[in-house]
């Protein structure tokens, strides 16, 4: 019996070395070990997927955004110094690597200043709450780049416009007017919800 008992603590001993955490996740992968990267892969996939969509606006671009935001993060994984939570860390690579990609296309171009936005008007407020979570998503997915863009940073991510204007390369007016018009149009397709 003694034996029987030695050889289930042992199991549980070695299965409890296999259940490792997200921390030695993160070692491992920094190690190169594929099973590790696999793991991360999964943990994080459905969150940055979510992001690269909120970001492309469109299914397939999102999945090469996601693609390459994990790229890049597997290659700068070793730059990671704990401080601060991992998925934190990895949203910002996601953020950027959408941001690059909506660059690139110059999806980006900003139009007019905030002296020729229109007025927004507050009664959208309610309807915009009522909303369901998914349509919201769809509707933001179907605001131009550049308006998603500084919706997503300013309200979703909490920058600010100073903070999105250094990041896109445009003024804080600029950002201020993409804000505002994106509401806009946000405020006009709920109301023909």
């Amino acid at each position: 019996m003694q034996r029987f008992g030695e050889k289930l603590h042992l199991n549980n001993r070695e299965n409890r070395k296999k259940e490792s955490g997200p921390d030695e996740w993160l070692e491992a992968c920094k190690r190169g070990d594929r099973t590790a990267q696999k793991r991360l892969y999964d943990s994080l996939s459905a969150k940055m997927f979510a992001i690269c969509l909120r970001y492309m606006g469109q299914r397939d671009e999102a999945e090469d955004i996601l693609q390459e935001g994990f790229i890049t993060l597997f290659s700068k994984l070793s730059s990671y110094n704990g401080e601060g939570s991992f998925e934190g860390w990895a949203r910002k690579i996601f953020v950027n690597t959408a941001l690059m990609s909506l660059r690139k296309k110059d999806a980006l171009k900003m139009s007019e200043d905030l002296e020729s936005a229109w007025n927004v008007s507050s009664e959208g407020v309610t309807q915009l709450q009522s909303a369901g979570y998914h349509e919201l998503l769809k509707l933001i997915a179907g605001l131009p780049a550049g308006y998603r863009t500084v919706f997503n940073l300013s309200v979703v991510e909490g920058y600010s416009h100073k903070e999105i204007a250094q990041m896109l390369g445009i003024t804080e007016a600029t950002s201020r007017s993409q804000l505002q018009r994106a509401r806009m149009m946000l405020q006009d397709k709920i109301r023909n919800l």
